[in-house]
Parts: C-alpha cells; structure tokens; sequence
C-alpha cells in the first residue's frame, strides 16, 4: 500500500470528493443525514481542508493500493506533547476488512518512530463499535470521554483513544 501526500489544490479537490462519498456512505446511519452533511461541509469541503493543512498543520494521505484509491488519512505530529493526533481513517465500503486498517496503522507507528514520537491519539464515537473494536486490537485504550458542541445543535460524543507506539499489535 502506498501512502500519498495531498498538496496540491487539485488534490485537497479530490480528497474532498473521496471524504464526501465516504462519509455519506457511513454516517448516516449513525448520526444521522443532517449532522452527516453538516459535518461533511464543516470538516471534509475543500474549504475545510485547505484550512487544516495549511494553517493548522495536518497532513492528508491518500492510501492506495495496485493505482486503487482505498481511503485516507489525516493526521497532525503534536512535537510539544510527543503524540500523534489520528484525526481521519476512512477506507470505502469495499476496503473494509481487508487488512488496510492495519497496514496504515503500521506506517503511523513507523512515522511516529522515525520522528521521535511516542504515541498515537483519536477521537472516536462512542457507538461507533466497529471503530473501538479495530483500534483496541491494535492496541489502543480509551483514556477519556468528551463531548464537544460542534454548532448547529450538534454534538460529537467521542471517547479518546490512545496507542504506546512500542505495543506493537495489529489486527
């Protein structure tokens, strides 16, 4: 699997294509179509990108795999606390399953070492049970709890998880 950097307008431009179909296709279900939307503009448009990755240090990676697009990462290195932030891994509906999550665990654990970071952290919705399920086998603990007002009458109610870089486990 290949890991590539989005830089461009015209990539932030496609990833926000991916994010979109992405997010429409799972959350719905599990928020809602109106919180679904309203975060989709809020943290996945192009505006929303092109923001996070030139003013509040995120790094968007498309993961792909034989020229196939499977999904995307989005991460931020946090050098003052030695930690990771996994803000988004999304694979498409027919990627998941298939070891992806995995892999790209391992290249974050080897991004994280080969720059003297110690752990990796995200935020995941509480009854997002598929989610949990694959981060605690990889060796993630939930460390927190919170809930965060997003705007419009909307909530994210999210547990933090965090991953010691040196255990090693992968699903």
């Amino acid at each position: 699997m290949r890991f590539i950097p989005v830089c461009t307008d015209a990539g932030i431009e496609t990833l926000a294509g991916i994010a979109a179909s992405i997010w429409r296709e799972y959350w719905p279900d599990r928020i809602g179509a109106d919180q679904t939307e309203y975060m989709v503009e809020k943290y996945q448009s192009r505006r929303a990108l092109t923001e996070a990755i030139r003013e509040e240090g995120y790094c968007y990676l498309l993961m792909k795999h034989d020229g196939v697009t499977l999904g995307y990462l989005g991460i931020r290195p946090e050098e003052q606390t030695g930690r990771l932030f996994l803000s988004k891994i999304y694979l498409y509906a027919d990627e998941r399953g298939k070891g992806y999550s995995s892999e790209a665990m391992r290249f974050l654990v080897q991004l994280c070492e080969s720059n003297g970071l110690t752990s990796i952290y995200l935020t995941v919705n509480k009854h997002n049970d598929p989610a949990i399920r694959a981060y605690k086998a990889t060796g993630f603990k939930i460390v927190d709890s919170v809930e965060t007002d997003i705007g419009s009458g909307f909530i994210m109610d999210d547990y933090i998880m965090e991953k010691d870089v040196s255990d090693a486990r992968f699903a």
